[in-house]
């Protein structure tokens, strides 16, 4: 009887083991796998990037607990919450804060996800990226007595050098490895943002990710920041790479901006395989709170 109860529990125990197993494999692999990749919506849940309220933030209009307040009320699951709203940014915050949100968003039932930084890897300095891989080990610290899951970072703003792209991207590279493997240490991710800098084309993201080829690397798909005649072509392209998203109100096709069919965006999101959130962002003129409610209402609605 008692082994009957042992054999029943390692069974249970063993079952459990391999939901978690699947849950956290890269959707390449599970495509690979006889598991089956779904393509509902069932699995995508909004969240929102506090860039939304960049300026009312810089300015200490309002604070990251005004911003949960509002997601909690509105009804929205998720924040990512960037580096620069927290007090002494670049430096890491005090212990005593970061606990403090971290309870907060706990309280309001809001998941926390990725930090981030405004780093730059551009720079022909080792001196200088080593900087930078400061920066981002120092959050990527944050983020793990957070709780979140990563930390997004970019190429970089492209300094004035003149060095080839391809030489560029070799020390690039590098850095983005080093924190990667910093962070696999500490059980956080890099998502590597497109941002229209050093990485501007599907074709720039798709050879960085190749070459950085790290387990604990994955892109921050910004929809809002290819500039071609078919930016969903390139969001498409790169979709594959995908652990998060920047998901905003507008696309530029070549160099205008238009509104962003979410249609497209959203069927782009289910046809890749993604599960997990998706972090709105709002820019540009008018009142936050409403531009975020309307983007959060518009994407909602394609996702029921």
């Amino acid at each position: 009887m008692n082994n009957h109860k042992l054999d029943r529990r390692s069974f249970t125990r063993n079952i459990a083991m391999a939901g978690i197993t699947a849950a956290t494999l890269p959707v390449s692999e599970l495509r690979g796998s006889s598991l089956p990749v779904t393509s509902t919506t069932d699995h995508l849940k909004l969240s929102l990037n506090a860039f939304s309220f960049n300026d009312l933030l810089l300015a200490k209009s309002i604070t990251i607990d005004d911003v949960l307040e509002f997601c909690a009320k509105l009804g929205i699951e998720g924040v990512d919450l960037t580096g620069y709203y927290f007090p002494g940014y670049p430096a890491a915050p005090s212990d005593e804060y970061i606990f403090h949100v971290k309870k907060k968003a706990f309280r309001l039932g809001i998941d926390l996800g990725c930090t981030g930084v405004r780093n730059d890897f551009t720079w022909a300095d080792p001196a200088k990226r080593g900087e930078e891989k400061r920066l981002v080990k120092d959050w990527i610290g944050v983020a793990q007595k957070l709780g979140a899951p990563g930390v997004r970072i970019f190429a970089g703003t492209l300094s004035k050098e003149n060095f080839a792209w391809e030489e560029r991207a070799k020390w690039i590279v590098d850095d983005i490895r080093e924190c990667a493997d910093f962070g696999k240490e500490h059980g956080v991710m890099l998502a590597f943002q497109n941002h229209y800098d050093f990485a501007k084309t599907a074709s720039d993201v798709e050879k960085l990710m190749k070459m950085i080829n790290h387990e604990w690397v994955g892109l921050m798909l910004d929809v809002g920041s290819y500039h071609s005649s078919d930016p969903y072509k390139d969001i498409e392209a790169t979709a594959k790479y995908a652990i998060t998203w920047q998901m905003k109100e507008k696309v530029f096709v070549n160099d205008n901006q238009v509104e962003s069919d979410y249609v497209k965006i959203i069927d782009i999101v289910k046809n890749c395989g993604y599960r997990g959130y998706l972090p709105l962002e709002t820019l540009g003129a008018g009142d936050p709170y409403k531009k975020v409610e309307a983007l959060y209402n518009k994407v909602k609605e394609i996702l029921v």
